[in-house]
């Protein structure tokens, strides 16, 4: 299984966590915030907007607060303006981290990223020092519970789609970049209902990492996951379910 695929497994297991501290909120509103920003509050024409209110209300956020990020973003209402920035480096065992971030002080950001990676056995790289290691997919997320996997597949390898992937009661459906939104409209005109699509990064090979340096990239990658600032977390770590597991315990 993949760095993204495990880290991906990970947050959906401590989704739960995150927002009973309103993390998930402060990242989907900001998302929310920048989308309208950049293309325009109609959700209907702007997939990436259109994209963070379903994860929105996905995350049962009321009503109010997505109109009220909307509006921040087109300048209806006065809000912060945040920047999108990308920071890359390494975790324990050379592991390859990549995060995107959403911050109104970028100086503040990239101190606080460093500190929590020297902090966690880890370093900051140069930009393009591990971006390379990774390609660019679409990515939907749908429960599985509402239609069976041969139907899902019918639908959405018709629309572009790569692969169909099964973790912890969701179908996990990948595309190329250019096929996501084709397969997002295959899965509206069927009435099938997706928790979320966007653009990930996946890694093109995977590191194993064990004992000690796989606990230490576990923790790693929460007290990054934890930072209000990071929207997108990726590594290409491959590590056994049961050190996963325990970690979690």
């Amino acid at each position: 299984m993949s760095g993204h695929s495990k880290w991906s497994t990970i947050k959906r297991k401590k989704g739960a966590k995150d927002a009973e501290r309103g993390r998930i909120f402060t990242r989907l509103i900001k998302e929310i915030t920048v989308a309208a920003r950049q293309g325009g509050g109609d959700e209907t024409a702007n997939p990436r907007l259109r994209a963070a209110i379903i994860a929105a209300k996905g995350a049962n956020m009321p009503a109010k607060n997505i109109d009220n990020a909307v509006k921040k973003g087109t300048g209806e209402l006065p809000g912060v303006h945040y920047e999108e920035v990308t920071y890359e480096g390494y975790g324990p065992g050379g592991v390859a981290i990549y995060l995107e971030c959403l911050t109104d002080n970028k100086n503040r950001t990239v101190a606080e990223i460093r500190h929590i990676l020297s902090k966690n056995s880890g370093s900051l790289g140069e930009n393009g020092s591990v971006a390379w290691m990774f390609s660019k997919i679409g990515v939907v997320a749908v429960p599985a519970a509402n239609i069976s996997e041969d139907d899902l597949m019918m639908v959405v390898l018709e629309a572009g789609a790569d692969d169909i992937e099964q973790e912890d009661g969701t179908f996990i459906i990948k595309s190329k970049v250019s096929a996501l939104e084709a397969v997002k409209a295959a899965l509206e005109k069927n009435n099938i209902v997706y928790e979320s699509a966007e653009i990930n990064m996946e890694p093109k090979n995977t590191i194993a990492v064990e004992g000690k340096q796989a606990e230490q990239v576990l923790k790693l990658m929460e007290a990054l996951e934890d930072h209000d600032d990071v929207q997108n977390l990726y590594s290409n770590f491959d590590i056994d379910d049961e050190i996963i597991e325990a970690f979690n315990a």
